[in-house]
């Protein structure tokens, strides 16, 4: 099994998250509880690595620090490519 393949346990307060699009929708939804727009926070933590672009609200900046930031890239564009592949124009390019 690949590196990027294994399941992480992320660990918020008491509570545990088993993978890196569980923590992702965790924080997005930490910063949305704040009022930010939260793709524009987190395209700005993974740009620049300062981890004060993340609300500590809810221990999102903790749980994100966590997670390497190439492992966070990696699983944003699987996400979208299979969500892309899904739609009506996922036929042959």
């Amino acid at each position: 099994m690949a590196e990027h393949e294994k399941t992480g346990i992320f660990q918020v307060g008491s509570r545990q998250l088993r993978d890196v699009g569980e923590a992702l929708r965790y924080v997005y939804d930490a910063l949305l509880e704040r009022g930010y727009n939260p793709i524009d926070q987190i395209v700005g933590y993974l740009v620049s690595g300062d981890p004060t672009y993340i609300t500590s609200h809810k221990d999102a900046r903790t749980l994100i620090r966590q997670i390497e930031r190439d492992r966070l890239l990696e699983e944003l564009v699987r996400s979208y490519v299979q969500t892309a592949m899904k739609g009506p124009s996922a036929g042959p390019r």
